[in-house]
């Protein structure tokens, strides 16, 4: 693992990452690690997959899409059939005048 130095901190910000330390429990070197990871590892963003693809589909490819999936909205019948019926009421209030 590599060491780093920082140089020109200036004392409000160190301040406010040393009580950011302190609330979350953790040490500043920590604090300040894993944010760099975050921002900056590879697989830091589990989003960027899904980014990339947001807004990039033609109006073909988006109906396409659209059409296959459809299926998965139908309800067939069949499959609810065998279930059991509830056995309790919900009793609706009536409103007072």
């Amino acid at each position: 693992m590599a060491n780093l130095s920082l140089r020109g901190l200036d004392a409000a910000t160190l301040a406010r990452i040393r009580s950011s330390a302190r609330r979350l429990k953790v040490s500043v070197n920590r604090l300040i690690v894993e944010t760099l990871r975050r921002q900056y590892a590879p697989a830091a963003r589990a989003r960027d997959a899904v980014d990339r693809l947001a807004g990039s589909w033609s109006k073909a490819e988006a109906d396409e899409f659209d059409r296959v999936i459809s299926q998965f909205s139908r309800i067939d019948p069949e499959v609810w059939a065998g279930e059991e019926r509830a056995s309790y009421r919900v009793k609706r209030s009536r409103k007072r005048r």
